[in-house]
């Protein structure tokens, strides 16, 4: 399936303690350029992202951003019984000091006892690097998967838009033939006067030098050539475009062919209808090449 070099995939996964936010990205590109923002605390990752993502696209610049965040959840708790023997004693001896002065306190709770700081202490929980690289990468191919599926979603809506302008060009040839057949009786009659204006000062003119210029003036006239060769890679890019893997490279040297026909066509044209139809070949080829830049 025609894939385009633009797309987009986010996704969001908790676990192991940690939250993660990853994001991939795609723009055109002459190759494929992959830029990685990972945490350098996970080792190994980098290398085991970048040899996942270079198996899916074949060309574009892709970002791939990976952040991560505690998950708030903390370690288990335990008892400090050396802090909890410590304000056992100190409330013991404010008691006592305050019975000595008639003075009576409220009693205590447990409850008021564990909520002092530092009778309860949490653990910090031990952190498993290959566990975490191997959640990472496992949401990382899923992320993959939606990067691909929204190229290929841009790459069906390009298709779509370049099988029309394929069909347009065909269109405008066809039209461009038309006029030029229309146009013979008018051309055949500016060769008479072209060539009746050549023979009336090919006086002393060398015979091979007055052939190259009646040769000349007739190529000068005709655009048959042009006409078939535009035909022709009509076919070659509807062909491509069927073509399993990267052809946004061929495609783009393509167009450089049509537009290379179409600005010849109009060069040649010698005729107003002619000459418009190749115009609005040159504005289909150029609106044609924008969308090409997108193909992988």
């Amino acid at each position: 399936m025609r894939q385009s070099m633009t797309g987009f995939a986010s996704r969001q996964g908790q676990g192991l303690g940690l939250t993660s936010t990853r994001e991939m990205r795609g723009v055109n590109g002459k190759g494929l350029d992959l830029r990685l923002r990972l945490p350098d605390w996970v080792e190994g990752l980098e290398p085991q992202v970048r040899a996942l993502a270079t198996k899916a696209p074949d060309r574009g610049n892709v970002q791939i951003g990976l952040k991560l965040a505690s998950d708030g959840t903390e370690g288990a708790q335990r008892l400090d019984a050396a802090q909890l023997e410590a304000l056992l004693t100190a409330m013991h001896e404010i008691e006592e000091a305050a019975m000595a002065r008639g003075l009576s306190l409220a009693p205590s709770t447990s409850a008021d006892i564990v909520a002092l700081r530092g009778v309860l202490t949490s653990e910090a929980a031990e952190v498993d690097v290959a566990r975490i690289r191997a959640l990472l990468l496992s949401d990382f191919e899923a992320a993959l998967a939606e990067f691909i599926a929204a190229r290929r979603a841009e790459g069906a809506a390009l298709t779509a838009i370049l099988q029309g302008q394929f069909d347009e060009i065909a269109r405008l040839v066809d039209e461009a033939a038309e006029a030029a057949e229309a146009r013979m009786p008018q051309a055949r009659e500016r060769l008479r006067t072209q060539l009746a204006r050549v023979m009336e000062n090919a006086e002393g003119v060398d015979e091979a030098r007055l052939a190259q210029e009646l040769a000349l003036i007739a190529v000068k006239a005709d655009v048959t050539e042009e006409i078939d060769r535009l035909r022709a890679h009509v076919t070659r890019a509807r062909a491509l475009l069927a073509e399993d893997g990267a052809v946004g490279r061929k495609l783009d040297f393509l167009c450089q062919e049509f537009n290379r026909e179409a600005n010849t066509l109009c060069s040649k044209s010698g005729d107003p209808t002619l000459t418009s139809t190749g115009l609005a070949l040159k504005t289909v080829i150029d609106q044609m090449r924008e969308q090409v830049q997108n193909v992988e």
